[in-house]
Parts: C-alpha cells; sequence; structure tokens
C-alpha cells in the first residue's frame, strides 16, 4: 500500500495542476456537435446593455451575440464568463426552419417580416445586428442542414416544405409588400424571387401584398408561410369538342386587335387584360382562375329546341319555349322550331367579348331574332299554307335566320320546323272535311273497282268464249296437221317406194348386166376353149387319121363311149337284128340315143 502512495499523490498533483492552468488560461473545449453561447458576468469597464438590447455586441454584461466554435478556447474565465453548450440546430429533410429574432431593430409598421441580412443564415449574429437585422419574423428561411445558431437570439422551428401536387397549381397570395395598386384584383408578376423562395427579392423588385398573377406549377417549394400562403387548385381542363375563352382581369394593358369595326370589348393578345385572341384548345391547362375566367364554347354543333317538352343534353335551350305566332286568317297556334349553329374556335373569343357567354348567346340574341322572325314571317301566311307547304317556310327561315345571326360571328347550319299545332275548332274542321274528302275518295274508288269488276266478269266470260274457240280452232289446226301428215306420209310412202322400185330395177338391171357380162365373157371363154379344144382335137384327129387311118375314128368312138360309162355289148345285141346291117351302125345308133338330150 505504501508503494502505489506517491504515484496517486503524483496523478493528483498533475490534476490540481491542469486545473489550475485550465482557469488561469481560462480554457473552453467545444465538440464538434456543439455551439458555444458565452454570458458574460461583469465588465471591467462598467459598461451595460443598452435598454431594449438582449444580446450584447460590444462586451456588455449578459449574453454575447458571437458563439464559440468547435475546438479550444483561451481567456474565458470561470469567474468572468458562463459558457452554455448548446446543440446545433438541425433541420430536417422535407422541411424548413422558421426563424423569429428577438433583438434587433424595429420592423417598419409597413411590414410584416423583416429585412433579409447576410449573415450566413443566421449563423453570425454580429453580422445580423449590425448590419440592421430586424427583429420578429424573418423572410429568409432554413433549408434541411445543421447550422449553429445562437438560440438566445434566434427561435427556430420547423415547418413542411410547400408541395404543389401533379395535376395542380398553386395560387399564392403574399402577406407583404407594396399595395397593390388601383383598379387592380392582383399583384402583377415581379422577377427574381425563385417562385416566391427569395422575400427580399420579391420586395426589393417591387411585389405587391395580396392575391399574386403568379402560380405555383406542380414541385416542392421552399416557402416562408408567413411570408405567402399557397391555396392547390386543379389545372383547367378544356373538353374534347370545346375551346376555353380567357376573359383576364389582371395583366398588361396591351392593344386591342379586334378591329376598329369591332366595338363590343377588348380582344388582347394572350397574357393582356381582357379577352385573350387565342382560344385554349382541348387538353389540360396551369392558369390562376382567382385571376381570370374561362368560358367554354361547344365547337361542335349545338342543337337549341325552342320546344317546352324538349330539351338538350347541354340545357343552354332550357329557357326556350314552344313559339306561339298568328297566322293571316287570324288563328293562333304553336310551332316547335329547332336551330342548328356552330361557332368556329377561332371565332369564339369574338363571341364572348360581344355577349359574355353562349347562354347569353342563346338568351340574348338566338331566342328574340328566330322567335321574331317566325311571328312576323307567320302573319303573311294562312295556317293552311304552314301546314301544306311546311318546306317552303322552313327553307325561308333558314335563308333568313343565317344572314341574321352572321352578324354575331355565329354560322347557321340549319333550320328545322317541328310540330305544328292548330287550334282545336280548326282542327275538327279540316279533320271533317278531311273524312268527307276521303269517303269520297273511297266511294271514286269503290266506284272504280265495280267498273273494274264488271270489266273483269266480261273478259272472264270472253275468256271463256275464247277458250273454246280457241279449243276447236286447235282442233282444226290439229287435224289439218294430221292432214298433212298422212299426205306427207302417203308422199313420203310414195317416194319410198318409187326409189326403192327405181332402185331395185336398178339393181337388177345392173345385175342383169353384170350376168350377162359374166355370161358372155363366160361363153366367149367357153367358146375359145371349144374352139381351142377343136382345133386341138381336129388337129389330133388329122395326125391320129394320119397315122391310123380310118381306125382312128373307130379308136375315138370307144374313147367317147368308155368316158360315157355306155356298155357296148349288152344294148347293142338286144337291139340289133336288121339284115344289112354291121356292128358299127348299131354303135352308131346307140351313141346317137345316149347324145340325144332328155326332154
Amino acid at each position: 500500500m505504501t508503494v502505489y502512495i506517491p504515484w496517486i499523490a503524483g496523478a493528483l498533483g498533475l490534476v490540481v495542476f491542469l486545473l489550475f492552468v485550465k482557469a488561469m488560461l481560462g480554457i473552453v473545449v467545444i465538440a464538434e456537435n456543439e455551439v458555444g453561447v458565452v454570458i458574460r458576468k461583469f465588465a471591467l469597464d462598467g459598461r451595460k446593455l443598452p435598454n431594449g438590447r438582449i444580446v450584447a455586441l460590444n462586451g456588455e454584461p449578459g449574453y454575447q451575440a458571437r458563439t464559440m466554435g468547435p475546438g479550444y478556447h483561451f481567456w474565458y474565465w470561470p469567474w468572468m464568463f458562463k459558457i452554455i453548450k448548446d446543440q446545433l440546430t438541425v433541420i430536417r429533410p422535407g422541411r424548413v426552419g422558421l426563424v423569429v429574432a428577438r433583438d434587433g431593430n424595429s420592423v417598419p409598421a409597413e411590414r410584416i417580416i423583416g429585412k433579409f441580412v447576410a449573415c450566413n443564415n443566421f449563423q453570425d449574429a454580429d453580422t445580423f445586428l449590425l448590419n440592421g437585422g430586424q427583429k420578429g419574423k424573418q423572410g429568409a428561411v432554413l433549408t434541411a442542414g445543421s447550422y449553429r445558431i445562437n438560440r438566445i437570439l434566434f427561435d427556430v422551428t420547423e415547418t413542411e416544405v410547400t408541395t404543389v401536387e401533379t395535376g395542380k397549381v398553386g395560387i399564392v397570395t403574399a402577406t407583404d409588400g407594396a399595395p397593390i395598386p388601383a383598379g387592380e384584383m392582383a399583384a402583377p408578376a415581379v422577377a427574381g424571387h425563385e417562385s416566391f423562395q427569395n422575400p427580399d427579392a420579391f420586395l426589393v423588385n417591387g411585389g405587391c401584398k395580396g392575391l399574386q398573377e403568379q402560380i405555383l406549377l406542380s414541385g416542392q417549394y421552399n416557402l416562408n408561410p408567413w411570408f405567402v400562403e399557397v391555396k392547390l387548385a386543379d389545372l383547367l381542363e378544356v373538353p374534347i369538342g370545346h375551346v376555353g375563352v380567357v376573359v383576364s382581369f389582371v395583366g398588361k394593358n396591351a392593344e386591342d386587335v379586334s378591329g376598329e369595326k369591332f366595338t363590343h370589348g377588348n380582344i388582347v393578345p394572350r397574357g393582356g387584360k381582357g379577352v385573350w385572341c387565342e382560344p385554349l384548345y382541348p387538353g389540360k391547362h396551369p392558369l390562376n382562375l382567382d385571376c381570370m375566367r374561362i368560358e367554354l364554347v361547344p365547337t361542335t354543333n349545338i342543337v337549341l329546341n325552342w320546344a317546352s317538352s324538349r330539351s338538350e343534353a347541354h340545357k343552354l335551350d332550357e329557357k326556350l319555349s314552344t313559339i306561339t305566332v298568328r297566322s293571316a286568317d287570324g288563328f293562333t297556334f304553336n310551332l316547335d322550331v329547332s336551330q342548328i349553329i356552330n361557332i368556329g374556335a377561332t371565332k369564339a373569343p369574338w363571341v364572348i367579348s360581344r355577349v359574355g357567354s353562349v347562354r347569353n348567346l342563346v338568351n340574348q340574341v338566338l331566342e328574340p331574332i328566330i322567335g321574331n322572325y317566325f311571328r312576323n314571317s307567320a302573319q303573311a301566311y294562312t295556317i293552311l299554307d304552314f301546314l301544306s307547304n311546311r318546306a317552303d317556310r322552313q327553307k325561308e327561315a333558314r335563308e333568313h335566320i343565317t344572314k341574321a345571326i352572321q352578324e354575331y360571328d355565329v354560322q347557321s347550319v340549319d333550320t328545322l320546323i317541328g310540330d305544328i299545332t292548330p287550334p282545336e275548332m280548326l282542327m275538327a274542321t279540316l279533320t271533317t272535311r278531311k273524312v268527307a274528302e276521303e269517303q269520297r275518295k273511297t266511294y271514286t274508288v269503290q266506284m272504280e273497282a265495280q267498273k273494274t269488276r264488271q270489266a273483269l266478269e266480261a273478259e272472264t266470260a270472253l275468256a271463256e268464249k275464247q277458250k273454246e274457240l280457241v279449243n276447236e280452232q286447235q282442233n282444226i289446226a290439229i287435224a289439218e296437221r294430221k292432214a298433212q301428215a298422212v299426205i306427207r306420209v302417203a308422199e313420203g310412202e310414195s317416194s319410198a317406194a318409187a326409189k326403192r322400185a327405181e332402185g331395185e330395177a336398178s339393181a337388177k338391171r345392173r345385175v342383169g348386166e353384170a350376168e350377162a357380162d359374166v355370161v358372155a365373157m363366160k361363153g366367149l371363154k367357153e367358146a375359145q376353149a371349144v374352139e381351142a379344144i377343136g382345133l386341138a382335137r381336129a388337129k389330133a384327129y388329122d395326125e391320129g387319121r394320119k397315122a391310123m387311118g380310118e381306125n382312128y375314128a373307130l379308136l375315138q368312138i370307144f374313147t367317147i363311149l368308155a368316158e360315157k360309162g355306155v356298155r357296148l355289148v349288152p344294148d347293142v345285141l338286144a337291139q340289133g337284128g336288121g339284115q344289112g346291117s354291121s356292128a358299127a351302125d348299131a354303135l352308131l345308133a346307140v351313141l346317137a340315143k345316149q347324145m340325144t338330150p332328155q326332154p
């Protein structure tokens, strides 16, 4: 135990020495995440804070404006100074810091927020106070980050950043600035204030308090809610089939482009005060509807009905009713009329400048023009003329109304006359007359039908007799045809027989001639053969006779008999017997008998 006593005594001595040195040197250590606020307990020269001041600038006793940053600071003796170690001021993302100064000059009566002083985002309190910083609400805001701010001089609170959603616009009202010029309903736009995020630039450039012409588009803005108020509004949507005519109550006094002949208001270029010459076409448009009015004008055909029981979906004709007119013959009757009009997109600003709205066009222009035309024109015609010649009356109305409404930059597409309701008494008379006329027509038709029936019956009877006559005529014709057929058959057969006989005769003749030719040829050939045979035989006989003498003749005879198969001996013996006859004679007799042809 006695071994460590010198070491403990040495350590305590060192600590005491360091504390003594710190006290003698007045050393203060400030960490990185701290800010040191100095309180001076007294001043050696006896100086005191001026009345109304909270923070000292020149070493007066009290809270000092200058703060202490991170590190070592000397000569801040505890007996003269008290150091408060405060945390850094942190503004989170998506938020802004609003600053209120507890000390400084007074804000002018016409102002609400203190003027801007470049003081490193309120981290340099000396500069803020020395350069005329004003107490109260400050226009500048602190964006997301960390700041070494003297919280004795400045009070900081957080608020959300201003977000303008998609499909919306921000309509701004400034709480500080110059008064709005006389005759204006909104403050004109000024440049350089970065969408109202720089209040000092807004005020320096002459920005006025109140409703602003300029709007905020979708996005996030570091706005000071003590300086401006933002109201979100929907984008203006112009539907298909329409245009939007802008009637602006703010803007520059631009030159009128309507021309000298147009005396119904000012038509100005886009951005001017008055009716814009360029309409807004279908789509969504970011506009400040607190400073201007948009009149939607249909560019498709508009049907308007002067009929008590019928109205179109656009309801522009809901106050129109059936037109009551009086005819030339003193009858009062009701007339339903439909008028089709068209307003061109480029002419829409002229129409709105003239009458204010499409509804005013219908009620103040078209209704009196069309109603009075039919009331006046009806007095030139009878009611029956309206009923029977409606197409002509409709054509006349179309031509007149087309010319009349052209002066209002409106095009007439067509005029149509609908139901015509005449008085009941007249209708009863007309009905009776019509019924009588129809009965007369019916009787006439029936009479014609009877005449037609009689003619039909006569024609039917005649047709029956005609049928018999036709049958007889057909029978006669058939008989004649049959007789002619028989004659032609007989003639055909006779001709055929003649032809056949002629053919047979010709054939026989040809056959006979052929046979005769054959026989003649055969006879000639046979004769030639016989002649040749005879000549041959004669020659042979002559040769035989020369060789054999008379015995050769007997030899020929016996040869012939042998060829004929004649039996010589028996027959000769049976038939011979005469005296003086020889065998030769008997033989000749037999030969003669054999050669004689039988009957």
